[in-house]
C-alpha cells in the first residue's frame, strides 16, 4: 500500500486512481468518476504531471500475444571494475530486457526479461555474461503470474 502525501488531496488521489486504470479515458470521463467538470480536471491532471506524479501513459501489451512467451528474472552479479552507467546503458539496449533494478544484497541488478523461448533466453543469457563488467548471472523463470497489479495502489 502506498500512502499519498500530503500535497494530494482526496480528487488527486481519486483521479490518479482512474487514469492508472484507464489512461484513455477523456476529461469527461474522468470527470464524471471524480465529481468535476472536464476542464477542472484538465487542470488537475496538469499540474499533476508538471508535479512529476504522472511520469508518463503508456498502453500494456500481451507479451505472450506478441509471441513473447517466457518472463524470467535475471540476477546480475557484477565485477569489482564495473562501469555502472555504461553497464546499465548496455542492459537497457537489449530488447529482451524490460526492467532494471538496481538491489541490495549480492547481486548488483535484477533484471526483468521476456523471450520467446528458453532457446532465446539461453541466446540473451549468453550476451549477458559477456558483457564487461559482469561477473555472473543467476536467473528465475516464471511459470505462472497469478497476481500482477499493474500499477500501484493510492490511499489517502
Amino acid at each position: 500500500m502506498v500512502l499519498a502525501t500530503e500535497e494530494l488531496d482526496e480528487l488527486d488521489i481519486r483521479l490518479l486512481d482512474a487514469l492508472q486504470r484507464n489512461a484513455r479515458s477523456t476529461f469527461a470521463e474522468l470527470g464524471s468518476v471524480i465529481g468535476l467538470k472536464a476542464p477542472a480536471v484538465h487542470d488537475r491532471v496538469k499540474r499533476l504531471e508538471q508535479r512529476g506524479y504522472i511520469q508518463r501513459y503508456s498502453a500494456q501489451l500481451d507479451a505472450k500475444r506478441l509471441g513473447l512467451n517466457l518472463t524470467a528474472f535475471v540476477s546480475c552479479y557484477t565485477a569489482p571494475d564495473c562501469r555502472y552507467d555504461e553497464f546499465t546503458r548496455t542492459l537497457g539496449e537489449m530488447p529482451e530486457v524490460v526492467e532494471v533494478h538496481s538491489v541490495a544484497g549480492e547481486e548488483t541488478f535484477l533484471c526483468k526479461v521476456v523471450t520467446r523461448s528458453t532457446q532465446h533466453l539461453d541466446d540473451l543469457l549468453a550476451r549477458l555474461k559477456a558483457m564487461p563488467g559482469m561477473a555472473r548471472t543467476r536467473t528465475t523463470i516464471v511459470l505462472t503470474t497469478p497476481f500482477d497489479r499493474g500499477g500501484v495502489t493510492i490511499q489517502s
